[in-house]
């Protein structure tokens, strides 16, 4: 079950929160019509259990049970600090 849940890799954006880290995935497509490489966001809530992550970090967040109302992810792992 582990190897069929989500992955995904985005940017830590905010860690004002207790054990809780705002995360923002960017992914790029095509425009169907005018063949325009898009770049759209979407912010993800994810639960870091150690407070490890800070602002700028690149980390990986892996689909889970529900922690909260809106936290349904969890920070795998830490792939790039901040500088």
């Amino acid at each position: 079950m582990k190897e069929r849940r989500r992955r995904l890799v985005g940017t830590v954006i905010s860690n004002k929160m207790d054990k809780t880290v705002v995360v923002s995935v960017e992914r790029r497509y095509r425009h169907m019509l005018y063949e325009k490489v898009v770049r759209s966001a979407k912010k993800y809530m994810a639960h870091d259990e150690t407070n490890g992550c800070q602002v700028g970090d690149t980390v990986q967040i892996v689909e889970t049970r529900p922690y909260s109302r809106r936290k349904r992810w969890a920070v795998e792992e830490i792939m790039e600090r901040a500088v």
